[in-house]
């Protein structure tokens, strides 16, 4: 089965304000770059994605994503991830009716191909599926199947609303590359230690970030 995912992104100048601690004002927008546009690389690298998607209706990341061969949805309704991943759904929907859709993280730096084909080959036995993030609290990827709808539930407490909700929890083990998304310092040490991709790497060396190579 041939996934499209779609990767929600927030104006880069409001995006990660919880690595304050880790990143000042004027790195962060370029963090959350970084972290998008690796993320995007190795979901296109993935033998089962035929697209990807970014809901963005940031002109930088638009430019730069669209670079690297996503497709760009803007023109976004205002209420949040959920209300931008439901549109970037239906306008994948529309397109191609009989699609099987996955929402993914845009914070997944340390992406790894041959993870996310594991977890995408599970979730293809469920109507609707999740993966939890690494704090097993919240979620970093949502599927459905051909003819269901996403039905997002991001947010706090997403593990549990998606549940909920009726989607399988996706319960694999050595796929951590997919699981950890980055909100705080200590989630980006966490990345790092896996293995982050180039883009993300080449800022990273730029903070002091404590366990790394000059912090």
């Amino acid at each position: 089965m041939q996934w499209i995912l779609v990767i929600p992104l927030k104006p880069l100048a409001r995006a990660k304000s919880r690595l304050a601690d880790t990143a000042d004002d004027g790195l962060r927008p370029g963090l959350a770059l970084a972290f998008a546009q690796d993320t995007v690389a190795a979901a296109l690298a993935c033998a089962a994605v035929g697209d990807v998607a970014v809901v963005t209706d940031d002109a930088v990341a638009g430019r730069e994503l669209a670079a690297l061969g996503a497709r760009i949805i803007t023109g976004e309704p205002a209420g949040g991830l959920n209300v931008a991943l439901a549109y970037g759904g239906s306008a994948v929907r529309s397109r191609t009716p009989e699609s099987a859709v996955a929402a993914l993280n845009a914070d997944l730096p340390a992406l790894r191909p041959p993870e996310l084909a594991r977890v995408l080959e599970a979730a293809a036995e469920f109507p609707r599926a999740f993966l939890p993030d690494a704090a097993a609290i919240g979620t970093t990827l949502l599927t459905a199947a051909p003819g269901r709808e996403l039905l997002p539930a991001f947010g706090p407490d997403s593990r549990a609303r998606h549940r909920a909700s009726g989607a399988a929890e996706l319960r694999l083990h050595g796929v951590d590359s997919v699981r950890q998304d980055v909100d705080t310092g200590e989630d980006l040490r966490a990345a790092l230690a896996l293995g982050v991709g180039p883009r993300t790497a080449a800022l990273a060396a730029r903070l002091l970030i404590p366990g790394q190579p000059g912090g």
